[in-house]
């Protein structure tokens, strides 16, 4: 993938199987992002192809759509639904029943804003509603763009367990992470940028 003459991705190759982790580390700017946008659909590489079992990416795919949960770095919420109609909403949409909602929103500390509007929420509780949305909805494919960011000790050791259950659970996992503990305790495998 290039950014005018820049070439910021090249070479890469790698499966991401049900109920394995990859984890893609390396310094700001080297292409985490870049990388993740590609796998979900939202850029294009220049060269190569970026394939959900066997066929090409396309995130206004419906397939697509319904295989993937992904919190990059742009999340969007529904302005006027407070966090716990935002949530449900994604579940229902997704094809779920939102019975997940009210767990979802205790482990990761949202209880006492989940009357409240996105816009007043804290940097760090948007990012936990970002987490939060990834996991109400069904999913088979899991991106995260460094998920452990905001999050305290408590939450970091939450979010090592939670993966751990994707995993479990057959979901496929690819994560950006600046955290080498997390990285430790979850991958099954890790590419490294920019090194």
């Amino acid at each position: 993938r290039r950014c005018g003459t820049l070439l910021v991705l090249d070479g890469i190759d790698v499966s991401v199987p049900a109920g394995r982790i990859v984890v893609v580390a390396g310094p700001n700017g080297a292409g985490k992002t870049t990388l993740l946008r590609c796998v979900v659909g939202a850029d294009r590489p220049d060269a190569g192809e970026v394939l959900l079992d066997g066929r090409p990416m396309d995130e206004t795919d419906p397939r697509v759509r319904a295989a993937i949960a992904s919190a990059l770095d742009d999340i969007d919420f529904f302005p006027d639904l407070s966090v716990v109609e935002h949530l449900e909403l994604l579940a229902f949409a997704h094809g779920g029943d939102g019975a997940s909602v009210p767990e979802v929103v205790t482990e990761l500390g949202l209880d006492p804003a989940r009357d409240q509007l996105p816009a007043t929420l804290s940097t760090g509780q948007r990012r936990r509603l970002a987490l939060a949305s990834c996991f109400v909805r069904p999913r088979r494919l899991l991106v995260l763009d460094e998920p452990e960011q905001r999050l305290d000790v408590r939450g970091r050791a939450w979010l090592t367990d939670r993966l751990r259950r994707e995993k479990e659970a057959g979901t496929a996992v690819v994560i950006a992470s600046h955290d080498p503990e997390l990285g430790a305790a979850v991958a099954d495998a890790r590419i490294e940028l920019g090194a």
